[in-house]
């Protein structure tokens, strides 16, 4: 094969200087976390980012890489994750109209009826596994019925981070399963297998994993049911909910629309945009006292003033518009102990209808899409250092290097997952961190006369499920924002998402369901 003439003139980095960038990136985040702890991801790790995508430019510029090359390798990256920023901001402006219209208070309040802290978290587990099977999207599942969970949750008494660990798990774990998934259609095109082997192959380690997830969840109820929830708060919190919203189970039209449309194999992004305009519809019907108090004042003409239908239309739009971009608050106003207490552990010196009313200060409440900027800002930063990455020839150095140490099935199959979390680590995308382990490593195992399901498996236990363990991840910055929890704090209850990883490499390693080719592959001399 003839090599491109800038294969021939650019040298090829050594090892060192291409983990150098990497190494700068997580030695700046600790350093992030020791001084701005959950704080990190609003600048410091911003900063991070760029400031490692700087070192890898000086490790390109040395290898006499040019910047113009550099630059594209940036609006490449940043091209891939374009999809990823549209959908977060229609899950912004989703939020926002979703609680206007009383979806979300809705859901908490019928969940709240329904569910008992000791099974909540496997209950959460399931539903979201349910729903992503679905619809094949574990961001849709989050944004929608994952919302409502942390509210749920957080009334139960179960922490945020438990909570969010239930939801991400379920939702990764339909995720992996559903032939509508696109990741999980694009591990099978990568390493050259068809959907269903591809998805009854991944059974024999998603479904452990799952089950020892749930196990784990199920202890970690038990712990929550023996601290006790006062049920005064809980009726509490849901008299307050009735009082602010015309609650009914027509609401949950919507969502279920939403649903649908993935099901149908509908664009998430344009299925969540439709989502968020009939959650401003269903605003104007179920809400009309909230939209109108939410509405920015309208300078009509006074010819205009005296005419309801018109002053109504500009209120509505108003209405929906802002719940839409901007900031919501649907609580009623704290008191000055209620506010003292507020984020501290003064809450038991509370009424149990202060304690609520400080619990709906924080659940009523949504961002729009001005919520999702700060993440926004995170992914774009990620995607710069990614793609310079990229362009000069780094993550493929490292990523060739660690072919070698694959002599063995079960260290193949570990060095593919170890491949794929580095990936999400430094290319920050977890299509990257399925499509480049993808090429790498299918014609090694075709030479080992391994079959291909053996490979899609492994990129979807690895590339897809540690992805949202990231912060700076495209998966981990959005599931933060949107449930409102600290990729940190949640990654420890994420159970099945790095569970899943290692069930992978123990079953490679015991030589379990390793499926051969039926023919070995014959080497043209």
């Amino acid at each position: 094969m003839l090599k491109t003439s800038l294969e021939t003139e650019l040298p090829r980095p050594s090892l060192v200087l291409s983990l150098l960038p990497p190494l700068v990136l997580v030695m700046m985040l600790a350093v992030n976390v020791v001084i701005y702890s959950d704080d990190a991801t609003y600048g410091p790790n911003q900063i991070a980012l760029i400031l490692a995508a700087a070192v890898a430019a000086m490790v390109g510029w040395s290898l006499k890489i040019p910047f113009s090359k550099m630059l594209t390798g940036i609006h490449n990256s940043l091209g891939a994750a374009l999809p990823a920023i549209l959908i977060l901001l229609m899950i912004g402006a989703l939020s926002g109209t979703w609680m206007l219209s009383g979806i979300v208070p809705t859901m908490v309040y019928y969940g709240l009826a329904i569910l008992e802290p000791s099974y909540f978290l496997v209950a959460a587990a399931v539903i979201c596994s349910i729903v992503s099977i679905a619809t094949g999207s574990s961001w849709s599942t989050v944004a929608t019925v994952g919302v409502a969970l942390i509210g749920i949750g957080n009334a139960l008494g179960a922490p945020d981070a438990m909570t969010a660990g239930a939801i991400i798990s379920g939702a990764y774990f339909g995720d992996k399963l559903s032939p509508l998934s696109d990741t999980t259609n694009l591990a099978a095109a990568m390493a050259g297998t068809n959907i269903v082997t591809h998805i009854r192959y991944m059974l024999w380690t998603t479904v452990p994993s799952m089950l020892i997830t749930l196990s784990l969840f199920w202890y970690l109820g038990s712990t929550i049911d023996a601290q006790g929830v006062d049920q005064a708060d809980v009726t509490a919190l849901s008299n307050l909910i009735a009082e602010k919203f015309t609650i009914s189970p027509w609401l949950f039209a919507v969502p279920a629309i939403v649903i649908g449309l993935v099901v149908c194999k509908i664009d998430a992004l344009i299925a969540l945009f439709v989502g968020a305009l009939l959650g401003g519809v269903a605003a104007v019907i179920a809400q009309p006292e909230i939209v109108a108090n939410v509405a920015t004042n309208v300078d009509l003409p006074k010819s205009l003033q005296n005419t309801p239908g018109v002053v109504w239309l500009f209120e509505s739009y108003s209405a929906i518009t802002n719940s839409m971009f901007g900031e919501i608050d649907l609580a009623a106003e704290l008191t000055e102990a209620e506010v003292a207490a507020n984020g501290s552990k003064n809450l038991d010196s509370l009424t149990a209808t202060s304690r609520a009313r400080v619990f709906a200060s924080k659940l009523l409440s949504a961002g729009g899409m001005n919520g999702m900027l700060n993440t926004i800002w995170l992914i774009i930063c990620a995607m710069c250092f990614g793609g310079v990455m990229e362009a000069c020839g780094l993550l493929k150095r490292i990523t060739d290097s660690l072919v070698g140490f694959a002599k063995s099935t079960g260290s193949l199959i570990a060095t593919t997952a170890s491949t794929c979390l580095f990936l999400n680590f430094t290319a920050s995308d977890q299509y990257l961190a399925i499509v480049v382990p993808g090429r790498m490593f299918r014609e090694t195992y075709e030479d080992r006369g391994l079959a291909p399901e053996n490979l899609s498996r492994t990129l979807e236990d690895s590339g897809t499920v540690t992805s949202v363990l990231v912060p700076w991840n495209t998966c981990g910055a959005v599931q933060a924002t949107v449930l409102g929890v600290a990729t940190i704090d949640y990654a420890g209850y994420s159970f099945f998402n790095y569970i899943s990883p290692l069930m992978t490499i123990a079953i490679g390693f015991a030589g379990i369901e390793i499926a051969k080719l039926a023919t070995m592959k014959t080497k043209v001399n």
